[in-house]
């Protein structure tokens, strides 16, 4: 599958009774293919995947998949308990997406194989590329496993181990020169100097969702945005978790797309944390308006 360029993920948005909002949602991605990312994640970590029901994360992605009108291809979240795995995969299957960014299960663990297999019966649905974090941290052998399952096309990292993805990355493609490889980690912009080096080119680009012109001007080379905006933005989300989706959402609403606000457990910006937030994008965007 081609994907390149910057990966949009979209956030979802909420009415203000907290209903999804398909029109919002369906405005959001048309005004972030005006800006040609190389592909858009629905209902992903940024579109508050885990706060969705199957209903709403089927609607999400129905919604996301017309508004990009087959120009690029389109990925949803799936993940948690297998069953709800694959009733996700089969949706957005018929909701027209091309592919699936599965999160790791929920609590339960097992060995390798028991890992694999759950892979496996998902990839049985739609293309997967698979998540590695939190509960879900493999080695490059068990990497090369899952490359050689059918369906399985990549492999996105939010761990930031270098040496494991280094060792892993080489494994791989040594049987597998095709299988893809992410940075996956938040705000990834600040580390992609160090996933380049590790032969590692995609990347999935938050900042996208709220200020493309941001991303896109990082991604053509403009490096001071890494000192001035991306150092900064990473550390004001560092101090309350979940930031790395809450910062979004409201640099979305600052930008004037009113998407509401972020489903519990995770917290609005306080006062003081909306005002850096909204003094940084400023900064980002008078950088790139000054090249």
């Amino acid at each position: 599958m081609n994907l390149s360029g910057v990966l949009f993920f979209p956030v979802t948005p909420f009415d203000a009774g907290g209903a999804l909002a398909e029109d919002v949602l369906a405005e959001h991605v048309r005004q972030g293919m005006e800006h040609g990312p190389g592909g858009v994640f629905a209902a992903c970590g940024t579109g508050e995947f885990s706060a969705l029901s199957e209903a709403e994360h089927a609607r999400a992605v129905r919604v996301a998949a017309e508004a990009v009108g087959g120009r690029v291809p389109v990925f949803a979240g799936a993940g948690g308990p297998l069953g709800t795995a694959v009733n996700q995969a089969r949706a957005a299957r018929a909701a027209g997406a091309d592919g699936l960014l599965l999160m790791p299960p929920y609590l339960a663990q097992g060995p390798g194989h028991g890992f694999t297999a759950y892979v496996r019966a998902v990839a049985a649905e739609l293309p997967v590329i698979v998540y590695q974090r939190g509960s879900v941290v493999l080695d490059p052998d068990a990497v090369v496993e899952l490359a050689g399952l059918p369906g399985v096309i990549g492999l996105k990292d939010g761990v930031g181990d270098i040496d494991r993805m280094q060792r892993t990355v080489l494994a791989v493609r040594e049987r597998y020169p095709d299988f893809l490889f992410f940075n996956g980690l938040p705000t990834a912009e600040l580390t992609m100097p160090a996933y380049r080096g590790l032969g590692v080119r995609l990347y999935s680009s938050a900042v996208f969702a709220f200020a493309p012109e941001i991303a896109l001007a990082y991604l053509n080379g403009d490096e001071r945005l890494l000192t001035e905006f991306y150092a900064p933005l990473v550390r004001l989300r560092a101090k309350v978790p979940g930031y790395a989706v809450s910062l979004v959402k409201a640099a979305v609403r600052l930008r004037g797309l009113d998407v509401g606000t972020v489903r519990p457990p995770l917290v609005e910006l306080t006062d003081e944390h909306l005002g850096e937030l909204d003094a940084l994008v400023k900064t980002g965007l008078e950088l790139v308006h000054d090249r």
